[in-house]
């Protein structure tokens, strides 16, 4: 008998229905093509490609901007569609994944492989912080369309600390490979857009 895929077609139809949800400005479809083109790029790096592969199509599965949870939520929908499809372990290191794209911090796992599996995933995750400055300029007028409910006071002040929050990092990125690719430019970006929203304050 074949063994079941980790993500078939009839899964990933599901999902992208989800990702096309009007309400997705930036975390939609685009964002996953852009993840499964990176983790193609970066595929003999990667200890278990298909894991990672379900991760990214998984992570952003639940976006709800009005909550806290959604990365949970997500994780739990990938338990429940995918606890038929391979081991308990490998399906907590797919949702311990899912879960890490909360604070980008790369979870607690055992093994050294799928920790920089984890590490990489996340990095990928957060490439468009270094990405050209138009791309960059872009993804943040979709994140404001997504909190478009946020009044710019308020947006302000939040945005803000989540752009210091990673400014103030030693390290923005968890890999040699994205630190020497992306992070000199995510902070000139995230620098940029900080004082984009002081100027707008004043």
């Amino acid at each position: 008998m074949m063994a079941v895929p980790l993500m078939d077609e009839a899964l990933k139809a599901e999902l992208r229905a989800l990702y096309r949800r009007a309400d997705r400005h930036y975390h939609g479809l685009g964002h996953i093509d852009e993840l499964l083109r990176l983790a193609g790029d970066h595929r003999a790096a990667l200890a278990d490609p298909e894991a990672v592969e379900a991760a990214i199509w998984f992570h952003d599965a639940i976006y709800d901007s009005r909550r806290n949870n959604n990365e949970e939520k997500s994780a739990a929908l990938a338990a429940d569609r995918l606890a038929d499809r391979t081991d308990a372990q490998r399906l907590r290191r797919i949702t311990d994944m899912i879960e890490a794209t909360a604070r980008h911090v790369v979870p607690d796992i055992a093994d050294e492989a799928a920790c920089g599996d984890a590490a990489l995933f996340l990095d990928m995750d957060l490439a468009i912080l270094g990405a050209q400055a138009e791309i960059f300029d872009a993804y943040e007028r979709a994140i404001r369309l997504e909190y478009a409910w946020v009044d710019d006071t308020a947006w302000r002040a939040g945005r803000g600390a989540v752009l210091r929050s990673f400014l103030s990092r030693p390290r923005i990125f968890h890999t040699d490979l994205f630190r020497e690719s992306h992070e000199a430019r995510a902070r000139d970006n995230l620098s940029r857009s900080l004082a984009a929203l002081a100027i707008r304050q004043a």
